[in-house]
């Protein structure tokens, strides 16, 4: 787990930074800056849900603050 979330949200700022660079080069003539974005929601959805079954199963704990604490 400690070498997938952050290939994940490296893919995910890949993503980005593609949608941008088409973005600046197509001028919204191509529908490559939407298909980018649509893959950054989904790997990010996607990142989002394993962690939270990571954490179910037991891969990786909760820490810091815990909540309702003084």
């Amino acid at each position: 787990m400690k070498w997938i979330i952050p290939i994940a949200l490296l893919m995910i700022v890949i993503s980005l930074g593609s949608a941008l660079y088409f973005m600046m080069k197509d001028r919204g003539n191509s529908s490559r800056m939407v298909h980018s974005l649509m893959l950054r929601i989904g790997l990010s959805i996607i990142l989002f849900l394993g962690i939270l079954l990571a954490h179910y199963f037991g891969f990786i704990q909760a820490t810091g603050i815990k909540v309702g604490s003084n």
